[in-house]
């Protein structure tokens, strides 16, 4: 793994390559996007059905889109009791952390006969995309569907690719059970978020879209914003470890490859003032590469968006990683809870060598849909927030409203907005 000094030009070269991975540098496959998006807008069912054929290689119809009570019965017969009780546990601390999350209503009146407040309403009907691919993630399962659960949603719909048999892999559907999805569907890429942006015979529309997913996802998320809402336009996966000289090089090199494994793309990214430290990471790296199942794509990640970076001093790395604003940040430092105040761009912060980043992506119970490729600086993680919107209450009698009347008809007519002004105006006439 190359390391490197860092140095304000180095860091600018950093992060212009980084940025390279995001959907708003992948301009050339917008226009496929968009011409499947008029199809499935146009054709509905029979486009969504087309492109599951082509891109999925499955025959996919009306009769069998929808997963049937019988394919959850045979999934849960097919999943091992011992995973089951694994996810079982993982999804109760999901819950907990996220029923913290909760928002609730508030009103506050006063005596001169105002009410002003704040309505917390479920969003109606959200879907929830889950990835395919190389990976089955029933972990996403999990971190889409409860905050959506908690928070109140009325129907949660997911849409996932399915595998060559034409089916949903028993893992996610048992996941997708668990967490209280009430239908799942066999599509995926995007043609699933056509569908359930403008809905299909068989699909139906929803309200909001979430969950991360590949380039075209990513994309057709961002051109159905505004007839659905959406989370956020997920990139590919990356981490930051930020050490010093009291950091364990065995479980650095473990926790960067952690997520160099994801796919080609990903980001692995070391910032240390330890100079010795950066050398012994880059042993153990190749050492773990001689035995990891997916070495081939972890040497393409650490070879495009791999780095060891030198700092001369904590001050500058902390600088640097709000600068990066990773997805996951492992701060392993003598005094990580003072470093950690220090940190302002992230989207998940892991304090101490103890706490590494899979810990997060499967078990502890905070979020791990996280915003990417530095979007930290203004998204936050998925949350019950995503899944809720917020009316505004206003109430006045005219006892209360008359003595502010005059500086609400001045506002208007300094606007030229008199029917505005009107509107309070003749109601004390």
């Amino acid at each position: 793994m190359r390391i490197v000094q860092l140095t304000e030009e180095t860091r600018k070269d950093i992060l212009t390559q980084l940025l390279k991975r995001s959907p708003d540098s992948y301009q050339g496959y917008e226009e496929r996007v968009a011409e499947i998006i008029r199809n499935v807008k146009e054709n509905r069912d029979a486009a969504v059905f087309g492109y599951t054929k082509q891109f999925d290689g499955v025959e996919i119809t009306a009769a069998n889109v929808r997963v049937t009570k019988e394919e959850i019965d045979e999934a849960y017969a097919t999943v091992d009791a011992k995973f089951l009780g694994v996810l079982r546990r993982s999804l109760a601390n999901i819950r907990s952390y996220h029923e913290k999350q909760r928002r609730y209503s508030w009103f506050d009146s006063t005596d001169n006969g105002t009410m002003l407040g704040q309505k917390i309403t479920p969003i109606g009907t959200v879907g929830v995309y889950v990835p395919g691919g190389t990976a089955v993630l029933s972990s996403s399962v999990l971190m889409n569907i409860v905050p959506a659960k908690v928070a109140g949603v009325g129907r949660i719909v997911m849409v996932t690719p399915p595998g060559k048999d034409g089916r949903v892999p028993a893992s996610s559907l048992v996941a997708a059970c668990e967490a209280g999805a009430d239908e799942v569907y066999k599509v995926g890429g995007a043609q699933a978020i056509a569908a359930l942006a403008y809905g299909t015979e068989s699909i139906p529309k929803v309200d909001k879209i979430v969950g991360p997913g590949n380039i075209y996802v990513a994309l057709a998320k961002k051109a159905v914003y505004g007839s659905v809402g959406i989370d956020s336009i997920a990139g590919p996966s990356e981490i930051l470890v930020l050490a010093d000289e009291t950091a364990n090089a065995h479980y650095v090199a473990a926790d960067l490859l952690s997520q160099a494994e994801h796919d080609r793309l990903a980001s692995a990214i070391l910032v240390t003032t330890s100079e010795t430290l950066a050398q012994k990471v880059s042993d153990e790296i190749e050492e773990y590469l001689k035995v990891l199942s997916r070495a081939d794509i972890i040497r393409q990640s650490l070879d495009n968006y791999g780095y060891i970076l030198l700092a001369d001093s904590m001050s500058e790395a902390i600088d640097t990683a709000n600068a990066i604003a990773s997805e996951h940040l492992e701060i392993v430092t003598k005094n990580a809870f003072e470093v950690m105040m220090k940190i302002k761009n992230a989207g998940a912060i892991f304090i101490g060598e103890h706490s590494s980043e899979p810990l997060g992506d499967y078990y502890a119970g905070p979020n791990h849909i996280l915003p990417t490729n530095g979007t930290a600086k203004f998204f936050s993680p998925l949350s019950v927030d995503d899944f809720v919107k917020k009316s505004s209450i206003i109430y006045y009698s005219r006892e209360a409203l008359e003595p502010v009347k005059d500086d609400i008809i001045s506002f208007a007519n300094a606007e030229a907005l008199t029917a505005h002004a009107n509107s309070i105006r003749v109601r004390f006439e």
